[in-house]
């Protein structure tokens, strides 16, 4: 027993000897950082000198060592140091850069670059050094010599596409584009399974690229080898890439169909992409022009279903943004859908046309009840999945409420909510039942409704049932009674069944029964939204401007300089005032919801 005692203190004994010079470095290398950190080398060398002796004699020390030797002038000592770990670590040809960059501290360039220059002769086919090597050229700013060290080992190992990236990302740093570019499309040529990884990393770097050199050069590049082989695909594929990443959708429908005419198992795809892309981004005429270059395919092609419903939805879309239309321009629209479903039929792969066609037919035709006929003419359609039947169902109640059936619609709204408790689908139900008892005067009930959804997983949503909540508590009247909101609900309805001047009046009935009251900034806002609805955007504009300047700390003002600016930049073409209220909304505003997009925009109007 006592035997096992000694030799179980003799073994802690040990341990503690042995993790004593353990502790003992750790505590040194932390008080080393200490001083080097704080600037003070001199400590900090005499520290380091001690770790660098120690048995690791590790690159980190050595490095930390030559840096304090550097900033404490002391270029002897430091050139010893260099000498000595070359000379212990041959292959280790970075250290080369190091003597040579103490030499261009002592103002010796020449001797340096004979050294640069021999760093570089010493490549061979082992690539371990070149890392490090490349990495220590960059360190000092001399990407040239960085490219030359990855273009020796391809030479060195016979490998042309060896460090395709690393030596990309030199020339991007250097600003040397024509190059870059170069070995982007060598390596296409060679390889053309790399297209794909070539898109990426060009990707990148026309994002970082600080000026528009580089796209600049990518488009010289492939207008050459395009127009010098028309029949190379590739060179077609990456004209197409490369046009859609600068948005530029006319040029790459040209290029979409360009492949089409050539390589025609290719082709029709590719421009129903383009189209889609196109119309996703708001370039309409764009999509519209692809969608009806695939309908001359005839009723046989593939793309000829998705670009018949993609051009309707696109006509769609163009009434929309105008907010208005013509009655001969909307009859033609109509009599076009009604065509489309004779061609197609009304069935599982049309719906999205029949959907949009009751929108059409309610809210810019005037006829909700045919709208709502055709929305029973979807819920009635066999096999209907669960998640469109109640977006369909959604849409009927807004068509309802929309048509004045208020009770209908509240059943509708519930049915959705109650079948879709845990997602988006619900919420904007629940969302849009609140709106309607707010509709009927049922302010308290609405307004519990809406606190609950301000926590909604949909930003959107959740911002929503905000405004709306916060028009309601902000605007009760002083003896606690909701008359004058009463009227502007009244108001807000007539507004959304499209009945704008009757909307219009009960607005203005708002401000006459009283000088002053806190909704009357609500009230300048819904009447500029009547004026954009009825294509009166000089009045629009007045009041939008009324609300930023009267009301400057309200809630609406932010609203009221984003609504101002993209309708002088959209439809007054005016962008002197457009840039002054994305200015304003950003230097007032800076927690505003619109503020990444008022950056945006701002920007984009300064750059043209």
């Amino acid at each position: 027993m006592r035997y096992r005692y000694i030799i179980l203190i003799t073994w802690c004994l040990t341990l503690v000897v042995a993790i004593t010079p353990v502790r003992s470095q750790q505590t040194q290398e932390q008080l080393a950082a200490y001083y080097y950190d704080r600037g003070e080398y001199e400590q900090a060398a005499q520290l380091y000198e001690s770790l660098y002796k120690s048995p690791t004699t590790s690159k980190y020390y050595y490095q930390r060592l030559l840096s304090t030797y550097t900033e404490l002038g002391r270029f002897n000592d430091a050139e010893r140091l260099v000498s000595a770990r070359r000379k212990a670590n041959p292959k280790d040809l970075y250290l080369y850069v190091d003597e040579g960059t103490l030499l261009m501290k002592q103002k010796k360039e020449k001797k340096a670059l004979k050294l640069f220059d021999k760093a570089i002769d010493a490549i061979g086919a082992n690539l371990q050094p070149i890392p490090d090597l490349a990495q220590a050229f960059l360190n000092i700013g001399r990407t040239d010599y960085a490219a030359q060290t990855y273009l020796t080992a391809r030479a060195k190992t016979g490998n042309r596409y060896l460090y395709f990236n690393e030596l990309c990302g030199v020339y991007q740093l250097a600003g040397n584009y024509d190059a870059m570019t170069a070995e982007y499309f060598e390596l296409i040529d060679k390889q053309p399974s790399m297209m794909n990884n070539v898109q990426i990393a060009m990707q990148k770097a026309l994002a970082e690229a600080p000026d528009g050199r580089l796209a600049d050069g990518v488009r010289r590049e492939l207008v050459r080898r395009v127009q010098e082989h028309p029949e190379n695909k590739n060179y077609l594929q990456m004209m197409l890439w490369f046009s859609l990443q600068m948005r530029d959708f006319s040029f790459a429908l040209e290029q979409a169909e360009a492949i089409d005419a050539r390589f025609p198992d290719l082709g029709a795809a590719q421009v129903l992409q383009v189209a889609q892309i196109a119309q996703h981004n708001d370039a309409l005429d764009v999509a519209a022009d692809g969608y009806r270059y695939l309908q001359g395919k005839g009723p046989k092609s593939a793309t000829y279903m998705p670009s018949r419903i993609g051009e309707l939805e696109v006509a769609y879309a163009k009434v929309e943004r105008r907010l208005t239309t013509d009655s001969k321009s909307l009859t033609e629209l109509q009599a076009r859908y009604l065509a489309t479903f004779d061609e197609l039929g009304k069935n599982e792969r049309t719906i999205p046309l029949m959907r949009k066609y009751a929108a059409l037919t309610a809210y810019h035709g005037g006829d909700p009840q045919a709208a709502i006929n055709i929305l029973d003419d979807v819920l009635a359609l066999p096999k209907l999945q669960a998640h469109v039947r109640d977006e369909v169902k959604l849409e009927l109640a807004d068509m309802l409420l929309f048509a004045g059936q208020t009770w209908d619609a509240s059943l509708l709204y519930m049915q959705v909510d109650k079948a879709n408790k845990d997602d988006i689908l619900g919420a904007m139900a629940k969302y849009r039942n609140a709106r309607l008892s707010y509709f009927n005067h049922d302010f308290e009930w609405a307004n519990s409704q809406l606190k609950a959804l301000r926590s909604s997983t949909s930003k959107l949503i959740a911002n929503d049932a905000m405004e709306l909540s916060l028009l309601i508590s902000d605007n009760m009247d002083d003896d606690s009674s909701y008359t004058t909101l009463s009227l502007f609900a009244d108001a807000d309805l007539l507004m959304y069944r499209g009945m704008l001047d009757s909307a219009w009046h009960g607005f203005d009935n708002i401000t006459r029964q009283a000088l002053s009251h806190p909704v009357f900034d609500e009230v300048l806002m819904r009447k500029a939204e009547i004026r954009m609805k009825q294509g009166r955007y000089e009045e629009a504009d007045s009041l939008y401007r009324k609300v930023a300047e009267f009301y400057p700390d309200d809630i609406t003002a932010d609203d009221a300089l984003m609504m101002r600016a993209k309708l002088n930049e959209e439809h007054l073409s005016n962008s002197a005032v457009a840039k002054e209220c994305y200015e304003r909304l950003l230097l007032d505003y800076p927690s505003s919801l619109y503020t990444d997009e008022a950056r945006k925009r701002y920007n984009a109007l300064i750059a043209r």
